[in-house]
């Protein structure tokens, strides 16, 4: 069973300045680059949890189609999903009460101290997407949405839809004629 995979291309505007062919300006020119910070690591080596970034206690996540319980004919078909007390923004941009949706296809929550996988079963719309095209293999799927810092590590209090689930069919329904017989 094959499910989509979502990429994330960043524009030029997330390479540094250098990495876009400009030089620094004369008065910097042998400065020594800046140092980056080494991640902060627990006695185990494992790296620190960060701080997560706050979320409005009001703010939430849904799924506008398909609906709790649905069955949907055809293994393709439209997702649409959307906030409420809360923005859409792409991922790398940090501001204030914003984030990206996740989609978790058939998996539980994930650590929500650390950045959501990006795997078949969590899907990034890195973007600011609010609806995508779905293909899901014939069966019963659970699909819940989980809004992302710029760095896809989940809000606190984390936005999260509530877990619907749908059944998948192959096929068209059986068109139903509203005339009776001649």
């Amino acid at each position: 069973m094959a499910f989509p995979r979502r990429l994330l291309l960043l524009g030029a505007a997330a390479l540094p300045v250098a990495a876009r062919g400009q030089d620094k300006p004369a008065d910097h020119a042998h400065e020594p680059p800046a140092a980056t910070p080494a991640p902060t690591l627990t006695p185990t080596g494992a790296e620190a949890p960060r701080q997560r970034q706050a979320a409005p206690p009001d703010a939430y996540v849904y799924i506008g189609w398909p609906q709790d319980r649905q069955v949907i004919y055809g293994t393709r078909f439209k997702l649409w999903f959307g906030t409420r007390n809360f923005g859409v923004a792409p991922a790398g941009v940090s501001k204030a009460n914003t984030g990206h949706h996740h989609l978790l296809i058939d998996v539980d929550l994930p650590d929500l101290n650390k950045p959501i996988p990006n795997d078949r079963n969590h899907l990034h719309f890195g973007l600011g997407q609010t609806e995508t095209m779905l293909e899901l293999p014939p069966g019963t799927h659970t699909l819940q949405l989980l809004m992302g810092d710029a760095d896809h590590v989940p809000h606190d209090p984390p936005v999260m839809s509530k877990r619907i689930t749908i059944t998948v069919r192959p096929g068209k329904p059986q068109a139903v004629s509203a005339r009776s017989a001649p």
